[in-house]
């Protein structure tokens, strides 16, 4: 797999990155450079932070898509590849589309079979194997061995909003490793007050519910019990739970059920 990052290259080489050039095709050209595409051919070709790229090279990226076809920049030849495209970015290109600044065809040429991501911030269950992976993979090049980070910590972690998703919370890990001298993970979250990103209603919901829980030690049924604070059947309840990645206090204790 051939990777490039659009977003890292300056848009003036950008189009010799991606198609190549011939030796003197513009000043400072000293060389021939095969372009991505060409070295992709046969393979697959990663383009990351696809909505990057520059309007005028992607009627160009459309044709290669497309029909599989370019010229390298100083040269009349058409060049034929057989590449296979994944495009991935963290921009609505829907919404670019409607802004003119992405074009419609290239985006439903690369729409043919969409993964989306969801943030972090809806995907609380995730974040115990995320972090516990950046901790086995940062504590080896710092020399350190963790071997608990308390529920208390964890349960932060799993309320706290990421607006930067999974960089953010791995840097998270990487600056409560560096302070860490014992086994337990000391960990200091960000203040949640300095995010700019607004919470989802899942988001809400599960906070009002955590909320409601921890009021109420946990005891969902019952008269007082959370599901009673909330004006649920402790059965809907139960299901609003799973669905948004909560566990009972059995679960969160080790209790079979």
């Amino acid at each position: 797999m051939v990777k490039v990052d659009c977003s890292s290259l300056p848009s003036t080489l950008i189009e010799s990155e991606l198609f190549g050039r011939e030796k003197g095709a513009y000043t400072g050209a000293l060389t021939k450079q095969v372009g991505r595409f060409e070295l992709a051919s046969g393979s697959t070709i990663f383009l990351d932070e696809i909505g990057e790229l520059p309007l005028d090279l992607q009627a160009k990226l459309l044709r290669v898509v497309q029909d599989g076809q370019f010229e390298r920049l100083g040269s009349p030849k058409t060049i034929s590849v057989d590449v296979r495209v994944i495009a991935a970015t963290n921009r609505d290109l829907a919404a670019r589309v409607k802004e003119g600044l992405f074009r419609q065809d290239l985006y439903f040429r690369l729409n043919v079979f969409p993964i989306s991501v969801p943030p972090l911030r809806e995907r609380p269950e995730d974040i115990p194997l995320l972090a516990w992976r950046f901790v086995r993979e940062l504590e080896r090049k710092m020399g350190k061995k963790i071997e608990s980070i308390p529920r208390k910590t964890m349960e932060l972690l799993q309320r706290y909003p990421w607006p930067g998703n999974v960089r953010e919370l791995r840097n998270v890990v990487e600056q409560a490793l560096i302070v860490t001298s014992g086994s337990q993970l000391n960990l200091r979250l960000p203040d949640p007050r300095e995010s700019t990103i607004l919470p989802t209603l899942k988001g809400m919901e599960r906070q009002h519910i955590l909320g409601a829980l921890e009021k109420t030690n946990w005891r969902i049924k019952g008269t007082g019990g959370a599901a009673e604070q909330l004006g649920l059947n402790p059965s809907t309840l139960y299901t609003t739970m799973r669905r948004l990645g909560i566990p009972t206090k059995q679960e969160r204790d080790g209790i079979p059920s």
